[in-house]
């Protein structure tokens, strides 16, 4: 068997070209997918070759881990059928690339737990549900709050406001520097970090990935405060421990969704309580891949890219 896939032969060297997969067992469902995002953290570090050292990285890479698509074989384990409609967080099945993530990719093979149904009418919001999921996982759970200050008007951050919002949580404040991604709020104030006064914030949540913040940030929280780390940072984190100490200042590190989190965004998403559609500002056919993830990378105006692989 034989794919179409995106594939990092090396950092900034990317292409389009055909790739070996494995086949089948009984337990696993083969997907054609629709779409794939582009993910403008984790595989921009891959890209940029800034990713540090990470298990079962290495190229060639096989990029994404968001995707939506159709079942088009499955299993006698799998418990699906073809035809049903799946988000897909990426697949290893390549012969001779490494995957990762590897969504990025025309047909996947993959192990039917790893997948989720959605509704066929999601279309390419479908494959956002990754995010949206990590975004719920910041803030969901035993011992956590809902952010009052969310840092970056990006897709995490946008899906971090929107969460709260949904969650019936007081609208948190977001910051956000770059002037073209000023707009697009909806029930709660997009500011700069220089317009805005407060200095007794609860909880702020970075979803900007910038570890430099860090003593601003300290600065900012009441006593007792917390800092949610939930973007990725490649450097290592550090800051000034006496202000941290008189504020008795509380770090938590967010990473990746699970199965609980994916299920309660799903439900989000369909009883129309959290919008992704918007999300997507760009797509374009995989065959013009190259310039797709350079646009990702390098326009600010692009919240997230969707790559179409056209119908199953």
């Amino acid at each position: 068997m034989e794919t179409n896939a995106v594939i990092l032969s090396a950092p900034g060297q990317l292409r389009l070209d055909t790739v070996g997969i494995v086949p089948p067992a009984a337990d696993d469902i083969v997907v054609a997918i629709q779409h794939s995002g582009i993910s403008t953290g984790t595989e921009k570090l891959f890209w940029s070759g800034q990713m540090p050292p990470f298990p079962g990285m290495g190229y060639p890479l096989i990029p994404g881990y968001e995707a939506a698509g159709e079942v088009v074989e499955a299993g006698a384990d799998s418990g699906y059928r073809v035809g049903e409609h799946v988000f897909v967080p990426g697949a290893s099945c390549y012969e001779g690339a490494h995957g990762l993530f590897g969504a990025a990719a025309q047909t996947i093979v993959t192990k039917a737990a790893r997948v989720t149904r959605i509704d066929r009418g999601l279309g390419a919001a479908g494959a956002l549900l990754a995010l949206a999921a990590t975004a719920r996982h910041a803030m969901a759970g035993p011992g956590k709050m809902v952010p009052d200050l969310i840092v970056g008007h990006g897709v995490l951050g946008r899906l971090l406001a929107r969460l709260t919002i949904a969650a019936g949580a007081p609208a948190p404040t977001v910051w956000e520097v770059d002037p073209q991604r000023m707009d697009g709020a909806a029930g709660y104030q997009v500011t700069t970090p220089e317009a805005d006064p407060r200095r007794d914030y609860t909880s702020i949540y970075d979803a900007s990935g910038q570890g430099d913040l860090l003593n601003d940030l300290i600065g900012r929280i009441a006593k007792g405060g917390e800092i949610v780390l939930a973007g990725f940072y490649t450097a290592p984190l550090q800051f000034a421990f006496p202000p941290a100490f008189m504020k008795e200042a509380r770090f938590r590190i967010s990473a990746e969704w699970t199965a609980d989190d994916m299920t309660a965004t799903r439900a989000l998403v369909e009883s129309c309580d959290l919008e992704l559609a918007d999300l997507i500002t760009h797509q374009q056919p995989a065959a013009t891949a190259q310039e797709a993830y350079q646009t990702a990378f390098t326009d600010p105006a692009c919240l997230r890219m969707i790559l179409n692989w056209g119908p199953a």
